[in-house]
């Protein structure tokens, strides 16, 4: 079992100043002060947390609400914990496409890696972790050798 200082969704809450992303978040997305009415939109530095740890953990729209639903365990890193309502998949799809389209996505993601940088993580996608460098046999066999294995001959009569 994971310590809480070893968890990856503390470390990310402890490397990462989500209150300074917020202000680009709000500014990038135009997010007015809901005086005209409707329903208020989810929080969004939660909403970018969500991202993250979706791209972290290679979840689906899908998996990511199931994830995010009390008691979760993202539940409380997410920021979600205090409302009764939770971002449902097409809400995070369209959160996405919105940071997408407005180039908030690029933006933000920048001062994202410089907060990285700046406490000596290195973000890293689709790289192999844990390899080894095995070396494999060589063949030791001649040609005439090679030659009749392949005409069928056994071990024994080479």
């Amino acid at each position: 079992m994971l310590s809480r200082h070893d968890d990856p969704l503390d470390v990310l809450e402890r490397t990462v100043d989500f209150e300074y992303l917020r202000v680009w978040l709000v500014d990038g997305l135009s997010y007015g002060d809901s005086s005209t009415g409707g329903r208020p939109p989810f929080d969004p530095a939660a909403m970018f947390k969500i991202l993250i740890m979706q791209a972290q953990h290679n979840l689906s729209d899908a998996r990511m609400e199931y994830m995010i639903r009390p008691p979760a365990e993202l539940d409380a890193v997410s920021g979600f914990c205090a409302r009764r309502s939770h971002p449902r998949r097409n809400t995070i799809r369209h959160f996405r496409n919105r940071m997408t389209e407005t180039g908030t996505l690029m933006r933000v993601m920048k001062a994202f890696d410089w907060q990285l940088h700046k406490k000596a993580y290195i973000g890293m996608s689709r790289q192999i972790i844990d390899a080894s460098l095995v070396p494999a046999p060589k063949q030791r066999n001649t040609d005439d050798e090679r030659q009749a294995i392949k005409d069928g001959e056994s071990a024994q009569d080479i």
